[in-house]
């Protein structure tokens, strides 16, 4: 059995495994809870219930309280399945998910059958929203235009170095380097290394080989922060001073948790700092003062679920194929990101990319890649 978590808020934040809803809209969330990759989930987490408190002390939605359940998938699309069938059996009308890309692909079939509209925060797969589905919706971007804004950089500062490809086998993970890979490929660079690990792992030695005997310059990570941190920390125990390039799931404190001082100079690829905005400032600020800092896709979490409140405001329904007519009909919905407006498939109209880099055991936006390159 799935273990949930019920908050059912009205001006505060309660966390309980089991409490009586006052709402009467439940919605949910999900995302890893435990090991390695909670803290992925935990801005899955703090950002909906946050979202869902400041809509309750609005008066909520169309007179209606709302209630949140917080679902642990462990980023497995397996689990994600019956995670979705028990938030159906719970009569959910909304899923701000899930985390991992394989998790919402694998669930949202669920999902449309039911008639429920999920809108993920942080699930990057172009798979998500090309397979079709009319309840698919995302308020980030996609890997594809991911993967060629770090591939069009790369190209441009490394051509005539060694680069090295890597993914750890995820849907997210392999079709990030994927995308990387061709649009590196298009621009006129070959990578030296390509290969694939296996994620969990606490040793990559074979791996780093690999990378060592080609010389590598840079690496370009498709996967999550703990082997990131892993394998970068193993590739400076023999003194190489290649960099390492990621994705947007780079932006977590685990990673420098895991890699240390190895980790200095880390570029990676994310959203434009939503903290910075004017649309996030009371949000952020909130989020500190409760001494959470709204790392990664906190901020996105917030946004879905202030997507589907606006959008439920405006139709005057909780109806999952009312809520997506209007969220693809181009409808601007205000959020802590700014105003957004999805296109006719769900993705984020215009979405863009920024670059980060990691120093000291922080990370900031940076203005341009070549400027961000630096080797320790």
């Amino acid at each position: 059995m799935i273990k949930f978590a019920k908050i059912a808020i009205g001006g505060a934040l309660l966390f309980a495994m089991s409490i009586s809803a006052r709402a009467e809209i439940l919605i949910a969330t999900a995302g890893p809870l435990k090991g390695q990759y909670a803290a992925l989930g935990e801005q899955l987490r703090q950002g909906a219930s946050r979202a869902v408190a400041d809509i309750n002390a609005a008066g909520g939605i169309n007179g209606e309280q709302l209630a949140l359940e917080v679902a642990d998938d462990a980023c497995d699309p397996r689990q994600a399945m019956t995670v979705a069938n028990e938030l159906v059996a719970k009569g959910v009308k909304f899923m701000a998910g899930h985390y991992c890309s394989g998790s919402s692909i694998a669930a949202a079939k669920i999902y449309e059958d039911a008639g429920i509209i999920m809108i993920s925060p942080s699930s990057t797969s172009p798979k998500l929203t090309d397979g079709g589905g009319w309840n698919v919706h995302r308020v980030c971007g996609r890997d594809d235009a991911q993967g060629a804004f770090a591939a069009r950089a790369v190209a441009k500062a490394y051509a005539g170095k060694s680069i090295a490809i890597l993914d750890d086998s995820s849907v997210y993970g392999l079709g990030l380097a994927t995308r990387f890979k061709i649009a590196l490929n298009g621009a006129g660079v070959t990578e030296k290394v390509r290969e694939s690990y296996k994620a969990g792992a606490n040793d990559y030695n074979d791996l780093v080989q690999k990378m060592l005997t080609a010389n590598v310059d840079l690496i370009y990570l498709g996967g999550y922060a703990f082997e990131a941190g892993t394998i970068i920390r193993q590739m400076r125990d023999f003194a190489s001073s290649a960099i390492l390039v990621g994705g947007d799931a780079l932006l977590v404190e685990q990673y420098w948790a895991t890699s240390g001082t190895s980790g200095e100079g880390t570029l990676v690829t994310f959203a434009p700092d939503a903290q910075k905005l004017n649309s996030a400032r009371a949000v952020v600020e909130a989020f500190r003062a409760a001494d959470y800092n709204p790392e990664g896709y906190t901020l996105q979490a917030y946004a879905a679920v202030q997507a589907f409140a606006q959008a439920a405001t405006a139709t005057r329904s909780v109806d999952g194929r009312i809520l997506s007519q209007w969220l693809r009909a181009g409808n601007t919905v205000n959020t802590v990101l700014g105003p957004l407006a999805l296109d006719a498939k769900g993705d984020v109209r215009d979405a863009s990319f920024a670059w980060y880099k990691w120093s000291e055991g922080t990370y900031a936006e940076v203005p341009a890649f070549p400027a961000a390159v630096s080797t320790p």
